[in-house]
């Protein structure tokens, strides 16, 4: 049997790792090849940010999912001890005795590879694979330096990218295509054109008052994820985030959407509390509302799709002074939802009273 072996960090995992194994098992007509994560390198200290053992070797996994004839396995992962490849190559011989081995290593590996410990045995049983000429040009390192800038999506598949993101791992930050094509899945289609229009509102409002851009972008974009579910599954998402709820009136069932688009945009986007409560209090404001969670509520109020009486004023008023705006953005909430004999949220008049008192 030909067996390859490669070893690396993996972290994170990229289409590089893949396409170089899949190229060099074929060229190599490999049989099986072990993807074997390292726990803890000799030669290098593992990053900060980085996922826990269990995380990156899942993420591995995931990488290499539709390699055929290809395997993951956790001999080295769990470590607390430096891994040294020798021992996890003589494993291996045991386990598959008269096999010939093929080790895949990288260029930055290749050349130093007599350097090894006890390379000289390690040396006769394995064959040593160069990868250079198969990989992407791009490695783990390189990755995370991207993340935080969000770029290099491209380079590692959307289960992986989308568990960084989750996280934060490497200090990622999404990408904003791929942040937008996910909020989108999650909307009714007719909804999108709100939110697009959302999140140009709220950029222009965070640079008229020296908001963080990326804060108003992320809340923008994610502000209405939930809004298409109904009361059953708002309530689900609250109650798995172990938030017990009293009896809610007609208008709190359908302000739920700001609560569990919060909810959701922390545990599945990874975004900051600022950022969360922004989405949180977007449809009804409340006392002391930082700045970011004013841009949010008058951006929702005032996009360019929006077409109600007093509007025009309201926009004009929204870059003159935010304050004011907000005021005569919840009166009129307030004047519309009496109309239609719905009673006002609590969180509305105590916003409406906190403003009131601050003009």
């Amino acid at each position: 049997m030909r067996i390859g072996i490669f070893g690396g960090a993996f972290n994170p995992p990229h289409i590089g790792h893949v396409n170089a194994a899949k190229t060099a098992a074929a060229e190599n007509k490999l049989d099986i090849l072990f993807v074997v994560p390292t726990g803890t390198p000799p030669h290098k200290p593992i990053p900060a940010g980085t996922p826990e053992p269990e995380e990156r070797f899942q993420m591995t996994k995931n990488a290499f999912a539709d390699s055929e004839n290809t395997k993951v396995i956790d001999l080295e992962i769990y470590s607390r001890e430096k891994n040294y490849t020798i021992d996890s190559v003589l494993f291996l011989q045991r386990e598959h005795p008269g096999s010939e081995f093929f080790l895949l290593v990288g260029n930055d590996m290749y050349d130093s590879i007599d350097t090894w410990k006890d390379s000289d045995e390690l040396l006769k049983i394995v064959t040593p694979v160069l990868l250079s000429r198969f990989v992407i040009d791009i490695s783990s390192s390189a990755i995370r330096e991207m993340l935080p800038a969000r770029k290099g999506r491209e380079f590692i598949d959307d289960q992986n990218y989308s568990s960084i993101i989750k996280h934060r791992y490497y200090g990622a930050k999404p990408d904003w295509d791929w942040l937008r094509e996910k909020a989108h899945f999650m909307l009714d289609p007719l909804r999108i054109p709100h939110v697009d229009a959302c999140e140009i509102e709220a950029l222009r409002l965070a640079e008229r008052w020296g908001v963080d851009l990326d804060d108003a972008h992320e809340a923008s974009i994610l502000h209405d994820i939930t809004k298409k579910l109904d009361f059953t599954e708002n309530m689900c998402i609250i109650a798995e985030h172990g938030i017990k709820l009293g009896k809610l009136g007609r208008n709190e069932e359908k302000l739920l959407h700001s609560l569990t688009g919060a909810l959701l945009a922390q545990s599945d986007f990874g975004v900051s509390k600022p950022v969360a409560d922004a989405i949180k209090w977007h449809t009804t404001g409340r006392a002391q509302m930082s700045m970011l969670e004013k841009v949010i509520y008058i951006a929702d109020y005032i996009e360019s799709t929006r077409d109600f009486p007093g509007v025009d004023k309201l926009r004009k008023l929204a870059y003159d002074n935010i304050d004011e705006a907000m005021i005569m953005g919840l009166k009129m909430t307030v004047e519309d939802l009496n109309q239609r004999g719905i009673s006002p949220n609590k969180a509305t008049f105590e916003a409406l009273s906190d403003l009131q008192g601050v003009i």
